[in-house]
């Protein structure tokens, strides 16, 4: 077993090393060059970091190739994934200089499976959201929990084959007693079921929240643990959600009911049905919204309206 992941590390290193030769070959010949290439360079590349056993550089990859014909404005994000994707390179090739909890983060990122360690936590943990990403060979549900006790959030992630959805499910705005078991890394809030001992019930219990302002400035902190780390998971107390001009055009924010500042939604939230089903709940009024927080804005995924009331599902 030993000997088994000691070839697979050297395979992801040697894939690394590669991956940084065709990072320095674009930054050298001009990011124009990448428009010209198109998407077959990139998948190339990706097919070679499966092959290396990375499949977390693949995604980081595949990720690069759909980034010229994303519109205006594409070669700035172009330069800034490829610097995210050489720092991954990087803190992979001298993992062993890391701090443990930083060094598990980048096994995570390059796609090496982690398993819970440490003691298991009980508590009655609130379901916040379940939503599901597929793609043409997995399907990843993600179910995000609050202890109500505990105040901690996690994340419980369940696979299912291309077309088929994942075992676990959970209710949302319901409560499940249960044991969870902690996944290393830095900014990581995954967790692994590890019993339950009763089925889920209702519950008046709500997470607590933050203003818009604490919520973009805990964001930046925990990208100093993880600079990999799309969005965090954030609970707005008295948000209300309002129309926004922006020069890409009309958009939507999530305002605080009592200051000065708002947060963008995220393209994705705009062009959902449900965006409507939270400006109906809101009303004008201010609401608590649960969502995931990041550098593209925010993704509202459960809302709960001022006074008493049921959580309804945004996803």
């Amino acid at each position: 077993m030993r000997r088994r992941a000691e070839r697979r590390a050297e395979r992801i290193t040697a894939g690394a090393t590669e991956l940084e030769e065709r990072l320095a070959d674009l930054l050298r010949s001009g990011l124009a060059t990448a428009e010209q290439a198109g998407y077959a360079l990139w998948e190339e590349t990706a097919a070679r970091m499966v092959d290396a056993q990375a499949p977390g550089l693949a995604a980081c990859v595949r990720e690069l190739g759909s980034i010229p014909a994303s519109g205006p404005g594409w070669p700035e994000r172009l330069l800034e994934e490829c610097a995210l994707l050489h720092l991954l390179d990087q803190g992979w090739l001298h993992r062993e200089r890391l701090p443990a909890a930083l060094a598990a983060t980048v096994r995570t990122r390059v796609g090496l499976a982690s398993t819970p360690e440490g003691p298991t936590v009980r508590d009655d943990w609130l379901v916040l959201a379940q939503y599901d990403t597929p793609d043409p060979k997995l399907t990843t549900r993600r179910i995000w929990l609050h202890g109500t006790t505990t105040g901690r959030t996690a994340l419980l992630l369940s696979y299912g084959a291309a077309g088929r959805a994942p075992e676990l499910t959970l209710p949302v705005g319901l409560t499940i007693d249960a044991e969870l078991s902690a996944h290393p890394g830095t900014g990581q809030q995954r967790a692994s079921l590890a019993k339950q001992f009763a089925p889920p019930t209702p519950t008046s219990a709500r997470p607590s929240g933050m203003t818009t302002t604490e919520a973009i400035a805990r964001y930046g902190e925990t990208l100093r643990d993880d600079p990999w780390l799309e969005s965090v998971p954030t609970t707005l107390t008295d948000v209300i959600p309002t129309p926004a001009s922006t020069p890409a055009g009309d958009s939507w924010q999530l305002a605080d009911a009592d200051g000065d500042t708002a947060l963008p939604l995220t393209p994705a939230a705009v062009s959902r049905p449900a965006l409507w089903r939270l400006v109906a709940l809101s009303g004008g009024a201010p609401v608590t919204v649960f969502g995931e927080c990041g550098h593209r804005g925010f993704t509202p995924l459960t809302a709960w309206p001022t006074g008493p009331g049921e959580a309804v599902r945004l996803c």
